[in-house]
């Protein structure tokens, strides 16, 4: 079984109480974090070491994050911005700064995991190898083994699977799963959702781990 690769993420963001939300759950889904409360702070941090990954506050103390992006730069490492500047204005000058994401404040926590997993990927420094419970998920070839036993799973199940273990201990509502897995506005039709999960499910021997939450979807509990 190969070792994974873990990723490193700088957070950038002045407001503790949300710096410490996305950490909790980045690390939850297998990230490592490294937290910063201003930008002098952050630009040490740049000095001496390297990240796979900046989420980047715009109004920060002393350097605000369009100042540090300018020092960013250089290094090539991929920044999405996380602000509550949401005007168009906002995001076309963050984008045309040379940031790879904007996501405006308050956001969902499962829709930050997307886009950072989506940056970087883009960025070819995507997990490629996911480990859960037994299970070695490989993204490439879309397969999962228990040990040396593949497990056959369609692709929606193989998406499921994904989104489940890249938000480990979420709960996930299921208009949530259907928009992410089936790329469609979810129309309150459950059993579509419902029954990709139960076939999961007993698939993996997951009928303890992967929980129906009563009136909201399902959570991961690993």
């Amino acid at each position: 079984m190969g070792v994974e690769a873990v990723n490193t993420i700088l957070i950038v963001e002045d407001e503790k109480p949300i710096n410490d939300l996305i950490n909790m759950n980045l690390t939850e889904a297998g990230y490592e974090c490294v937290c910063a409360y201003d930008g002098m702070e952050a630009a040490n941090l740049l000095e001496r070491e390297r990240f796979d990954l900046v989420l980047l506050d715009i109004m920060l103390p002393g350097i605000n994050g369009y100042e540090l992006l300018d020092y960013i730069k250089p290094t090539e490492t991929p920044v999405i911005f996380l602000t509550a500047k949401g005007s168009m204005q906002d995001k076309v000058r963050g984008l045309r700064l040379g940031a790879d994401d904007y996501l405006v404040k308050p956001f969902e926590i499962v829709e930050l995991l997307a886009r950072v997993e989506a940056v970087l990927r883009r960025a070819g420094k995507g997990q490629e190898e996911l480990f859960v419970d037994g299970l070695r998920i490989d993204t490439r070839s879309r397969t999962v083994f228990r040990g040396s036993r593949e497990i056959s799973l369609t692709m929606k199940e193989f998406d499921i699977l994904l989104l489940f273990v890249r938000n480990k201990n979420i709960a996930l509502f299921r208009e949530t799963i259907y928009e992410r897995v089936w790329g469609s506005e979810y129309m309150g039709d459950s059993r579509t959702v419902d029954l990709h999960v139960q076939r999961l499910r007993k698939k993996l021997h997951w009928e303890d781990k992967l929980k129906a939450v009563y009136k909201v979807g399902y959570r991961l509990e690993v």
